[in-house]
């Protein structure tokens, strides 16, 4: 049932409204220029590829993200009516994408996770196993607490709203599910710090004939492996920090603030950090393949995802 009210105590809801709308717009810029920025890496080192696994995690995450961005404007714009069905449509449909964007992260860091632990099998099923009982607890706290979200619209002042409110526990079930999601990140950077360290110290007994790589592997493990899973680890602490009442209840310009940051690294995490980690992993590895001095103590560290690379023969 739409609200309709002309009363000036909405004015400084409908203030922090606008306010965050514009960075709900900066959010789906910066999701479309990462994309214009990478178009001529993804066309070299996705579509001339022969497909894989992560080709297909890269096209989904990359390509659900621009609409879910632009999407995402929609409830935020005061002159467009939003009937209360259609609120709830893309309320559902927005965190639907949240669980499956966040599975497919996921799969990736196990991936590469498997690859910087040299393809272990054991370390490969207690990943799955983990990442499969946080991810269905996550599931069901979700699922749980989209049956308590009720979607409004509201006319404030001749602008179109729309408003969400929770019944019983559904903040509480919101929360867990972003703790359980920033305690799987976490570990995941741990495991990913260890190997980085056990490595970097078997490069360096190798002694001096290995110096010229010691640094090659250590930046495309920092770079690509363990600057990703910090990045995804601290974004995750700073969306739990904005679960807070004092900064969700709060109107001062310092929350809104923090609101409008926490939307931009929040789409980041979603839909750049992934596709970034891709491309340059497959990167790195082209210029392994066409580097023909590339010395054999990288062996040591297999990260490969394998790709294909035209040349004069069949590599």
């Amino acid at each position: 049932m739409t609200f309709v009210s002309n009363d000036p105590s909405w004015w400084p809801s409908i203030n922090e409204s606008i306010y965050i709308s514009y960075w709900i717009v900066a959010a789906a810029v910066v999701v479309v220029y990462d994309w214009v920025l990478t178009t001529g890496q993804e066309i070299e080192l996705i579509w001339r590829q022969r497909w894989s696994l992560m080709t297909v995690l890269y096209l989904v995450i990359r390509y659900i993200g621009i609409p879910y961005s632009v999407a995402s404007i929609l409830p935020n714009m005061m002159f467009v009516s939003l009937t209360d069905a259609v609120s709830n449509i893309l309320a559902y449909t927005a965190n639907g994408t949240d669980v499956v964007i966040t599975a497919m992260l996921g799969v990736i860091m196990i991936a590469r996770l498997h690859a910087m632990y040299q393809g272990s099998r054991t370390k490969l099923i207690f990943l799955v196993v983990t990442f499969l009982t946080i991810n269905i607890a996550c599931l069901v706290l979700m699922v749980i607490g989209l049956k308590n979200l009720v979607a409004e619209e509201g006319i404030l002042s001749g602008m179109h709203m729309c408003g969400y409110s929770y019944m019983g526990d559904t903040p509480l079930l919101f929360s867990m599910t972003w703790i359980l999601n920033t305690v799987w990140e976490v570990f995941a950077l741990c495991l990913s710090v260890w190997i980085a360290v056990k490595h970097f110290r078997e490069l360096r007994r190798l002694g001096p004939s290995t110096g010229s790589t010691i640094g090659d592997c250590f930046r495309v493990l920092i770079k690509s492996h363990v600057l990703y899973f910090a990045s995804f680890a601290g974004l995750s602490c700073f969306e739990l920090i904005g679960l807070s009442p004092v900064l969700a209840n709060s109107d001062s310009i310092g929350a809104q603030i923090f609101a409008g940051v926490l939307q931009i690294l929040t789409v980041v995490q979603m839909f750049v950090l992934g596709p970034r980690l891709i491309l340059s992993v497959r990167e790195y590895n082209a210029e392994l393949v066409t580097g023909s001095d590339a010395d054999t103590s990288m062996n040591s560290i297999v990260f490969q995802e394998h790709v294909h690379i035209s040349t004069s023969g069949t590599v």
